[in-house]
């Protein structure tokens, strides 16, 4: 089985922010009443939040004001006020840890919803997608599209919205606290949040490139081990390690820049708004107690100001951290985004040609094909193929061999020309329809991570037990299956490799042959085995191909010297076509190939 290639992240900036912004907001609709619900307990947990530090300041003004008064020999401290003070406080503070609760268990109730559907939209995007797509975009870029994007989207908007929620409410409470205490202490106050604020944006923009780089080289390092791991013994046998060891070194010198760099820039900000806030708490300490002094602010005020300025910073560097934050997940949503809006491949026509009396006679008319329509593959081919031949095409890499079968079975779409099937155009059946016309044995044998019985079954779901067993028996691999441990129910690892290419070879075509096509495709189907297992390979698709249409691509001239037409093409055209006999009589282009093969022997 394939392996991915290496995941990246998204950490760079969208490309249209407010479009993509615009369509994740959508996914919130049918949960509006869960988000007017977290903004409701979010400004209430912030609010009686905000309302401490004020009766923290009353208390702390009562017991100065009673030590004084008890110097005077006055009645001195009243513990009954202050005890029932601390009640209402911790009312207040135990009220808005119960509102934050709620508030984030829902929020993340709905972001997990949310994860879900993304990926389930996922899931269904890529069963409608055209092969080209995939032909185009590498494993591990569609994977970290479901996995990385979707988690970074996940957590990020869990966090963003409640925190943006609390620190706008806190900026704005706050300031109100502040006012209500000394208008002139918070003007003071203000007046240093430029140096703050300037301070914080100058950090995060240096440190952002640094983090964008550490995140993208992390996905290339694990890409990177992952490969040598996988091709290990390729690096062992071609004395690569030294080639390996150096990459490895240079994507790993950039990580370790990028990562000290970043971090280094991430943690000055800590010590910075430290000593910032310690002169905010200058100013306090000398402007209140002039103000004390003269009487115009009582001593526990200078407290519950402080507490106040602390709490008017903190979510203001809160919200710059959250904008960054927010630029990193609508990149991620943008990418998800891009993948559900990519073009799908059209399943269905209006009145559909019917697959029940199909019987397999196939026509090729002046078939022109490219993948790019200024480089032409297939020119001008044409063929006419009766039910139950065996087709044999044969050719030098490149002369468009398997492209016939991706036309044939729709995977794309002729330029020009037609494809019939009975005498009805390919275009005119559902694609679904059409290609359970089709079964197809590969030169790459993919089969999962699950029982000998699940992957052959995987031919005909609704087979029964009794079925599958009798497609191993005519693939002739039921007595190997039952020498197995488990038999029939013994799991294939994850990578398959507890069985041979031979015997998964024969699984395959067992599948194959429990989905009981019309029309089969022989894809080098023998390519990667040994001599005596292509033997039992090739009696098991001679039982396969009887009564059907067959087409057998092949390298290996001797496997298809049985076959009733062989079809030979180069640079995207017939050039011949016969019988093997007829076609080494010619001493043409075929009996160039057939016997170059056989030179060195």
């Amino acid at each position: 089985m394939r392996r991915p290639g290496p995941m990246r992240f998204s950490t760079e900036k969208p490309k249209d922010f407010k479009k993509t912004l615009k369509v994740l907001l959508t996914y919130f609709k049918a949960y509006r009443i869960s988000i007017i619900i977290v903004i409701l307990f979010a400004i209430l947990s912030t609010v009686f939040s905000i309302i401490g530090p004020k009766i923290l300041g009353k208390v702390t003004t009562e017991i100065f004001n009673g030590l004084i008064s008890s110097l005077t020999g006055a009645m001195g401290i009243n513990f009954e006020k202050i005890g029932n003070l601390l009640l209402i406080l911790l009312g207040l503070y135990t009220f808005s840890l119960i509102c934050s609760f709620i508030q984030n268990f829902i929020m993340s109730s709905v972001t997990q919803k949310i994860s879900y559907q993304l990926r389930k939209n996922i899931s269904q995007k890529i069963n409608k997608l055209p092969l080209s797509y995939f032909e185009k975009q590498t494993h591990g870029e569609i994977l970290s599209k479901i996995t990385n994007d979707i988690d970074l989207l996940s957590n990020n908007l869990s966090q963003s919205i409640t925190q943006i929620i609390v620190s706008i409410t806190l900026v704005i409470g706050v300031l109100i606290m502040m006012l209500s205490i000394s208008p002139l202490m918070t003007l003071a106050i203000i007046a240093t949040l430029p140096i703050s604020l300037g301070s914080i944006n100058f950090i995060v923009k240096k440190s952002q490139k640094y983090f964008q780089m550490q995140q993208e080289y992390l996905g290339h390092i694990n890409g990177h081990v992952e490969e040598m791991y996988s091709g290990h013994n390729v690096i062992k046998a071609f004395n690569g390690e030294e080639a390996v060891i150096k990459k490895f070194d240079k994507i790993n010198d950039t990580l370790y820049t990028s990562a000290w760099k970043s971090q280094f820039l991430s943690g000055i900000m800590p010590p910075l708004m430290h000593f910032l806030s310690n002169i905010s708490y200058v100013i306090i300490s000398l402007l209140g107690g002039y103000l004390v002094i003269i009487k115009r602010l009582e001593i526990g005020a200078i407290l519950s100001f402080s507490q106040y300025a602390r709490n008017f910073t903190n979510p203001l560097t809160r919200i710059a951290q959250i904008v960054n934050l927010l630029q990193a997940t609508t990149a991620a949503a943008e990418r998800v985004f891009e993948l559900l809006n990519e073009e799908e491949e059209s399943k269905n026509v209006k009145d559909p040609v019917s697959i029940e009396n199909i019987k397999g006679n196939i026509t090729f008319k002046n078939v022109c094909f490219g993948y790019q329509l200024n480089k032409i593959i297939i020119d001008n081919f044409s063929a006419e193929i009766k039910k139950g031949q065996k087709i044999a095409i044969v050719g030098p890499t490149g002369a468009g061999k398997t492209t016939i079968v991706k036309l044939l079975m729709r995977f794309y779409d002729v330029n020009s020309g037609e494809i019939l099937i009975d005498g009805h155009n390919i275009k005119d059946f559902n694609r679904h329809k059409l290609r359970k016309l089709f079964g197809m044995v590969l030169q790459d044998t993919w089969l999962f991570n699950g029982t000998i019985k699940e992957n052959i079954r995987y031919g005909n779901l609704d087979a029964t037990d009794d079925d599958v067993i009798k497609a191993a028996k005519a693939t002739k691999i039921d007595h190997f299956i039952r020498t197995l441990p488990n038999g029939y129910d013994m799991v294939l690892n994850e990578e398959t490799d507890n069985l041979s290419q031979g015997q998964k070879q024969l699984l395959t075509i067992a599948r194959v042959i429990l989905a009981n096509p019309k029309i089969l495709i022989l894809d080098e189907a023998t390519s990667n085995v040994d001599t005596r297992t292509e033997v039992l390979i090739q009696e098991a698709m001679d039982e396969l191909m009887k009564g059907r249409t067959s087409f057998i691509i092949a390298h290996r001239l001797s496997t298809i010297r049985n076959a009733d037409l062989i079809l030979v093409m180069d640079n995207g055209k017939i050039v011949e076509q016969g019988k093997h006999e007829e076609l080494l009589k010619k001493n043409g282009f075929y009996a160039e190939l057939y016997y170059s093969q056989f030179e060195n022997i």
